[in-house]
């Protein structure tokens, strides 16, 4: 497929010819230069939401097509052996921190659990189904914080009305999200990364939004040190995709540093006016109801 060029992105990933529909007609007469000039500015659309795109100028002489295309696929092998080696060491990371977390944390969850309990009923754990790395779901595990009323109709009353005093004291403190230390234990998720959403939003991301499934979830992350839930949905996607171009160990230690001194301040718990955050839908952001939980 061929379109027109524009200039290689920084961050390498598909890489794709680009040519003038004329001089592709020139070698493929059987489309009609309307065709292809059409073709063109769709592909380039497609190739515009998706930052990892490197487009290759093909109207240049073969050799020089054939030079570009091994250096990008020489720096893409590179990059992909530097994410492997990140993975293993993260996972090492995650690994140690976490079972130290639990050990360490045993009696507080011993007690939260059983507050709970008392406060809401059973069971004292809320389960649900979120993505995981590659849009790929898994049961996360939070404390409850809210409790189970419904109207006459049998829906849920809306999250305001279940959110108890000691609903919101555990969600400004995120001791609501300790129990995710064993989804990282279970490698479904990491100390650091984009937050697990739910499986609902996946078909309403663009192709670019997307790319935070290429790393784990995250207990904590980087849109929740600059902003948190106070954040719109833009800028949350454009945080975490950040993120997933710019990990390393030492910003996941910068991040996990920033996360304590967030959740002592108790920064951006929920968004203004709202009880919790409101839904995404995609293009209509903003004008939703309803738990993100």
């Amino acid at each position: 497929m061929f379109s027109t060029g524009s200039s290689p992105r920084p961050n390498p990933g598909p890489i794709t010819a680009a040519a003038d529909p004329q001089a592709v007609h020139a070698r493929k007469p059987e489309l009609p230069v309307a065709e292809l000039e059409r073709q063109r500015r769709i592909f380039r659309k497609l190739a515009a939401g998706d930052s990892r795109t490197r487009l290759v100028c093909a109207e240049e002489p073969a050799n020089e097509v054939a030079r570009m295309v091994c250096r990008d696929v020489i720096l893409l092998l590179c990059e992909r052996d530097q994410r492997r080696s990140l993975r293993v060491a993260k996972r090492i990371f995650d690994l140690v921190l976490s079972a130290s977390a639990i050990v360490i944390l045993a009696p507080l969850l011993v007690l939260l659990a059983v507050l709970v309990r008392v406060k809401f009923g059973t069971p004292s754990l809320f389960r649900q189904q979120r993505p995981g790395l590659c849009g790929r779901p898994f049961t996360i595990f939070k404390f409850r914080t809210m409790i189970d009323v419904r109207n006459a109709a049998g829906r849920l009353l809306p999250d305001a009305e279940r959110l108890t005093r000691f609903g919101k004291f555990l969600r400004s403190t995120s001791l609501d999200e300790l129990p995710e230390l064993v989804n990282v234990l279970r490698g479904e998720m990491s100390l650091v990364g984009p937050r697990p959403l739910l499986m609902e939003y996946l078909p309403l991301y663009s192709a670019e939004q997307m790319r935070r499934h290429d790393v784990l979830p995250g207990i904590t992350g980087w849109a929740q040190v600059n902003g948190r839930n106070a954040a719109s949905w833009p800028q949350k996607f454009a945080l975490d995709l950040w993120y997933v171009d710019h990990q390393s160990f030492w910003l996941d230690l910068k991040i996990i540093a920033l996360t304590l001194r967030t959740v002592l301040r108790r920064e951006g718990i929920s968004q203004p006016g709202r009880a919790t955050m409101d839904r995404f839908r995609g293009d209509e952001e903003g004008r939703t109801e309803g738990p993100t939980l």
